[in-house]
This record gives structure tokens, sequence and C-alpha cells, in this order.
């Protein structure tokens, strides 16, 4: 697809002018403005009042210096970022990652997603990202808590609870997140609600850490029903083996599916018999305690067979493909395998793990395509159910945060949905995903005044 709208043509010139070197920002902003041109065609007073113009560039960049001392005494330096987008609907939310690949082009595309992300789950909150080019594989637990603490001592000045609320992601999971709330708590000496992904005993949600896994597959499950199909009996390849990956799995089985793959940066397992609840819970120990590598499953299940260097999309047939790593690991050759193997839906449950050249192939063929903006919103929608139990000093049981995430998962399928029937392509996602939360963005920018 390409820009027919002279005003949007203009608008991506512009922007791949002031942006030049921020490839998956451009990548980002131009999908979203191929998506939303039919709202823009039917709605001048969007270019009239300029909400385009303001839409696509982030309201605030913070970059800073993180230093930190090892084990040994050496000082080593990082990069950290916190990029807000966008605050018409409320405060900014979004996670903090934690990983080599981290650029400010990292956080600012995610950051523009995640504005999109945040207006879908219905809740007040507005799009934000932040992180470090710092590693936590391989680095004691103190070389961690010392980059966190100094992390959080520039962080802290630009985030709160009315704010910007960050919450956990790659790399950042609830050790990082508590190490963060300590040193934050500490030095504004306020007990406030401005991290998410916090611990039960203080101040946590039931479901957080399942939250994005079993909202990915609660979206997936309502794709099917519209072609009244189900997930019961369908064999499905998921990558990843972090808490996204594992929890898909467990709610995928829960609900009568085959999972026969999980994978981590360095390969993928495939298990023909499937992975089990009891297998799951040897994968969980695996990475989530002894922090190993996905390779020992296949020692433990000699049935399972490790592909060293691989990704699950090639190795084994499936019926429902559930990308749940990082971006741009389902490339066009994947898409083609998922197809030809009689694949009939993908649904993302990482941020845009399907390149762009896969998606349209994808789509071209007559699968079902969920974009992560829609279907992998479960971690922030239950994020902000955090932040409202805090709000109100209390906590909600298990049973009540997963039917209000699966209320919310629904919500967000049915207003994608009707978003792109409206425009004529019901099964378009990428396009309902994207004008049903630009829409809700830039009526609030109209009213608040631009």
């Amino acid at each position: 697809m390409a820009l027919k709208n002279a005003y949007l043509i203009d608008l991506m010139k512009t922007v791949e002018a002031r942006n030049p070197n921020d490839k998956q920002f451009l990548i980002t902003v131009r999908s979203v403005l191929e998506s939303i041109e039919p709202v823009v065609e039917a709605r001048p007073e969007l270019i009239e009042k300029g909400v385009l113009d303001l839409f696509v560039e982030p309201e605030r960049i913070v970059k800073f210096r993180v230093s930190w001392t090892d084990d040994a005494g050496k000082v080593h330096v990082n990069r950290g970022y916190r990029v807000q987008s966008n605050s018409a609907i409320g405060p900014y939310k979004g996670g903090l990652r934690l990983h080599p690949s981290v650029t400010e082009d990292t956080v600012k595309f995610l950051a523009f997603e995640q504005t999109l992300k945040n207006s879908l789950t219905t809740l007040p909150i507005g799009g934000g990202k932040g992180g470090s080019d710092f590693d936590p594989k391989g680095k004691s637990e103190r070389e961690v808590l010392a980059f966190c603490q100094n992390f959080m001592r520039e962080l802290y000045r630009h985030i709160g609870a009315s704010t910007d609320i960050p919450a956990g992601d790659i790399g950042v999971g609830g050790r990082e997140i508590g190490f963060l709330f300590g040193q934050y708590k500490k030095i504004v000496n306020s007990y406030d609600s401005v991290l998410t992904g916090k611990g039960v005993n203080w101040g946590g949600s039931l479901i957080r850490p399942e939250a994005t896994g079993y909202g990915c597959v609660y979206f997936a499950s309502e794709m099917l029903n519209t072609r009244g199909n189900e997930l019961a009996g369908k064999r499905v390849l998921i990558s990843g083996s972090g808490n996204v990956a594992q929890y898909a799995a467990e709610k995928a089985t829960q609900l009568g599916a085959k999972v026969l793959s999980l994978s981590d940066s360095n390969g993928t397992i495939i298990d023909p018999d499937g992975i089990s609840a009891e297998k799951l819970s040897f994968i969980k120990e695996l990475k989530n305690v002894r922090r190993g590598r996905i390779r020992e499953y296949a020692a433990a299940y000699p049935r399972a067979e490790y592909h060293e260097g691989k990704r699950p999309w090639q190795l084994a047939a499936c019926d429902v493909a559930l990308p749940c790593a990082t971006q741009n690991e389902l490339d066009l050759d994947d898409a083609k395998t998922l197809v030809a193997n009689g694949c009939i839906a993908v649904c993302e449950g990482a941020n845009m793990p399907t390149t762009l050249d896969a998606t349209a192939y994808i789509q071209g063929h007559g699968l079902l395509f969920s974009p992560g903006k829609a279907s992998n919103a479960g971690g922030v929608a239950t994020s902000g159910l955090e932040m409202s139990q805090n709000a109100i000093r209390l906590n909600w049981n298990q049973s009540e945060v997963d039917k209000r995430l699966h209320d919310i998962m629904i919500s967000i399928h049915a207003a994608t949905r009707a978003a792109a029937t409206e425009f004529g392509e019901p099964d378009n996602y990428v396009m309902g995903a994207n004008i049903a939360g630009f829409r809700k963005v830039a009526d609030t920018m109209i009213d608040l005044g631009i």
C-alpha cells in the first residue's frame, strides 16, 4: 500500500527529513498513515487543525547517561531513554526495555505504537516507552541493582503517578521493577503508583505476568470465532520463552490447543507431543529461576528436537502462529512457509514481530492477522488495572482481574473489527486497529484544544 493523499505524502516527507536515521520509527509511522488514510480523506478537519502534524511528533524525548560500577570495580556508561509520545487521553504509559539493541529509534517507534495500543484498551492512558542499551544477561544481581538504581536517579524527574507510569518489557521483570521502585520510593519519599508490574505484596496485580500472553490467546480465539472456528484441537507455534510466550502457551493449552514450540535467542525446540502443563512448568523453572537456555528442554524430553539458530516458523506445520519474542522475527520467507503449511491465523504477542512484507503476504493470502498493538495489549491493559487497584488501595482476586482482561480483549477485538468493517475490510485488523486507536486520540486532541 502506498500513500495517495497529498497532505499525508508531504507529512511523511517531513517526518523522514526530521528523523533520517530512525528506520524503525519511519516504517511504523508510514504504516499507520497508510492505514488511517481513509479517515483523513473523510475528515478534512484533521488536516485543517494540524492533528496529524502533532500526532507524528513525540511530545518529549529524554536521553541521559547512566553510569554504574561492576563487581570488579570498573565503571560502565550506558544510555537511558524515555520517549513520551502522546498524553491526550491520559498519562504516558509504556514499558522499559533493557537490551543492547535499544536506541532512541527503538523507543521512539515503540512509544508511537504504544499510543495506539493504549487507546485501544479503553483505559485512560497515553503512550510512552523507555529503556537502555544495558544488558542484564550475564550480570550479577548486585550489578543489575547498581544499574537500576542509577537509571532511576535520572528517570524519577520525568515520571509520576499522574504523569508517566513505566512498566516492564524485555530485560525488565519483577526483580528489576522492584529495584527501580525501591530507589524511586527512597528518592521521592512517597509510595506513588509510579511503576506497574510490581510484586503482589507491594502493590502489584494478580495476572500481570500472565496478561500479555493470555490476552494474545483471547484475541486469537475471537479472531477464529469470526470464521466459525476455535482454538481447541489446533496446532500452535509460539516463539520466545519469556513471560509472554510462557503464558500464551499456558492459555492456549487450557483452551485445548497443542503447543508445538518455544524458542530463545539461541534456537527453537519442537515437541511433536505438545508442550503440556507439566512441561511448561519445567520451562518456567528453567527460564525464570535458573535463567537457562531452551536447549535444555530437549535433554529433559527426548522426543523434542532442538534447532540451533532457528526460529519456529519453518520447522513444523501449524494452524495458528503466535510470534511472542521480539520485533522483525517473522519475515517473508517464514510467511510463505506458514501459508504453504496451512496456517490460518497469525496473532502477534510481541511488538511488531512480523515484517511489513511478511504481513502483506499473510493478509494477501487470506489468513487472519492481528498486529501487536491489538493482540498484545493485554499487558498494558492489566497494568492499567493495577493502577486502578493502587488508586483505590484494594486488590482484586485472580478471577476478577482475568475476567476484566478477557472483557478488554473482547472489546479491543470488537472495536478493531468494527473500524475495519466501516471502511470495507472486516478482516483487515491492521487497518482496524490503527483507525480505532487513532480516532480516539485525535478526537481527544481536538477536544483539548490543539
